[in-house]
């Protein structure tokens, strides 16, 4: 049941990190395509909110992918010379102490924010802007609350390690 539900963890996170590099060709696809109007007197307003937009998309749906692969800051010189217990150990304290707390903060700190954006249906503070504003700031809590997901999912997976004797690894990891 648990190794089954880490993978359903795992596979969201991997989804929306395809979803998210796909955010990253459209920006940049849609950079070159503001460039150019611009060059000729053309620019768009609405073309640079969802850049913007994008972007903002891209980093909280990535968030958890980059957690699940193990591509965010992390202190590798020291964790190198470090026992899997030890490791592993840092990390279950890494994930109690500082990513929950973080992602629940980032959670309830965002929760007025965005209600009052959805509840004035806001949208681009610039003339000609893109409406929907509220849409982007929904993806501050959404993208918090993945994060933590994926947070519980490698704290599932380094427990074992950390104070017992299996492993719930879906994959071999570095």
């Amino acid at each position: 049941m648990r190794l089954a539900t880490l993978q359903r963890i795992d596979s969201l996170s991997e989804s929306l990190g395809h979803i998210a590099a796909l955010g990253a060709t459209a920006i940049v696809l849609l950079t070159a395509g503001l460039v150019v109007a611009f060059s000729v007197g053309e620019g768009s307003v609405k073309l640079q909110d969802a850049i913007l937009w994008i972007n903002a998309a891209m980093v909280m749906l990535g968030l958890s992918y980059a957690l699940k692969h193990r591509t965010h800051v992390r202190i590798d010189v020291l964790s190198s010379r470090w026992t899997a217990r030890t490791v592993a150990r840092v990390e279950v304290a890494g994930i109690l102490i500082l990513l929950l707390p973080f992602a629940g903060a980032i959670i309830g700190l965002s929760a007025d924010y965005v209600a009052m954006s959805w509840r004035m249906s806001e949208r681009s503070g610039s003339t000609g802007g893109l409406q929907g504003l509220f849409l982007a700031k929904s993806l501050l809590p959404l993208g918090a609350g993945l994060l933590a997901l994926q947070g519980l999912a490698e704290l599932l997976r380094a427990w074992p390690t950390a104070f017992g004797s299996e492993r719930l690894d879906t994959e071999q990891r570095a």
